[in-house]
């Protein structure tokens, strides 16, 4: 079964970036997010969301 939410460094490495690139998505409102008490959690549906929007602008 492939996990429905990711951590940030999960996430990060997925997407073979630097944790600081992955909270620049974050904050820039590129990559969505779940926050869980204080944990920020990455759907991983919003991974290839992310992809697919980074593609539409190159």
């Amino acid at each position: 079964m492939s996990d429905l939410v990711l951590t940030v460094d999960e996430a990060a490495d997925r997407l073979r970036v630097s944790r600081w690139t992955l909270y620049t998505l974050i904050r820039s409102n590129q990559l969505r997010t779940v926050k869980i008490g204080r944990r920020r959690l990455v759907p991983a549906d919003a991974l290839a969301e992310c992809i697919r929007a980074l593609l539409e602008v190159a």
